[in-house]
């Protein structure tokens, strides 16, 4: 029987219905990336002889308390891995204490979602479309359905180019539909079903709200145009491969963005060292999709609750092992760049 490792989430392609394979664990062209392999580039410094009475590794995101730094990214489909699909996500995200990121593309209603919460933070992502309509009911229903925050994502002008699924002919099942800003639309084919579904290629800078924004750098003018924070990813080479790592374009960015925005990174984080990676000097959490895919695969809504807590288990060691009480001791002289 498949299983998911405990130190660092295994994806069960066994447990995975085809589907589910070709879409979930593929990307743009090649799937280049160095997203996890950026981790290993970076030495924890343990610090010895520290107290380390009252071990806490929670913090705020979305200003909501949460158990520790980390989050699900939105992630499309979730049906596709196991049928609990986004209610088991959430599930999972309500019993460890962390914020869930829905994609607009989940196949469930986000009132459903977020009807599961037990306090935790949800945050609604929404791409750019050229039926800005269809963008504003989103946003409405997202603000009284009580979502904390809205992820845009930046990086999606088109559809990525996925070999794979094109040589797998891989298709929306006819039994799914996106019931968030397309609930009237046959959604058999995300590139060309309907014009209403087409992503906005044109938009610009001043037209978006303050929002917190998905994309991979630009952090100046995210501060110019008043957002509210910025999760750097370069959305795990499903758009585009061979874009840089997103850690090492973190070390870019928080010289312009500290303090000014709250900061996020997505993208490679498999075990809790990464988190604790990720952390210093600037960002504030973390986010990563495909573990929540993986354990749901593995075992529905109880599944994804237990990638999380491997991933809280390993993160709160890491952070006492390394001499450090809270996530705010947390410094730059707790890693070395190889």
């Amino acid at each position: 029987m498949p299983v998911l490792e405990s130190t660092s989430l295994t994806p069960s392609i066994e447990s995975m219905n085809p589907c589910g394979l070709k879409y979930h664990n593929e990307g743009a062209i090649d799937l280049t990336t160095e997203n996890e392999a950026a981790y290993d580039c970076y030495r924890i410094r343990p610090r010895v002889l520290r107290d380390l009475t009252g071990l806490d590794a929670s913090t705020t995101i979305f200003g909501t308390k949460v158990t520790f730094p980390f989050g699900f990214s939105p992630s499309a489909m979730q049906a596709l891995a196991h049928l609990d699909g986004e209610v088991g996500t959430s599930k999972a995200a309500a019993a460890v204490g962390v914020p869930m990121g829905l994609s607009n593309y989940s196949t469930v209603a986000l009132e459903d979602v977020i009807s599961h919460a037990k306090g935790n933070p949800y945050a609604m992502q929404i791409s750019m479309l050229k039926n800005k309509e269809a963008n504003i009911r989103l946003i409405r229903r997202t603000e009284k359905a009580g979502f904390k925050a809205l992820l845009v994502t930046l990086d999606a002008p088109y559809l990525g180019r996925r070999l794979k699924e094109f040589r797998n002919s891989f298709g929306v099942p006819r039994v799914m539909e996106y019931p968030n800003p397309f609930p009237d639309v046959d959604v058999t084919d995300l590139e060309d079903a309907d014009e209403s579904m087409a992503y906005d290629s044109s938009i610009e800078w001043p037209e978006l709200m303050p929002f917190f924004l998905y994309t991979i750098q630009d952090p100046e003018l995210t501060i110019k145009y008043g957002l509210d924070g910025i999760i750097i990813s370069n959305h795990g080479g499903r758009q585009l491969d061979t874009a840089p790592a997103t850690i090492d374009v973190l070390r870019e960015i928080s010289p312009v963005a500290k303090g000014r925005i709250a900061i996020a990174v997505d993208g490679g984080i498999r075990r809790g060292t990464d988190i604790f990676k990720a952390l210093p000097p600037s960002v504030d959490f973390c986010f990563a999709g495909r573990p929540a895919i993986w354990g749901l695969a593995y075992n529905g809504a109880n599944g994804a609750e237990l990638a999380l807590k491997l991933l809280y288990d390993d993160f709160k060691t890491t952070l006492a092992m390394s001499g450090c009480r809270n996530v705010q001791e947390l410094s730059n002289q707790s890693l070395s760049l190889l």
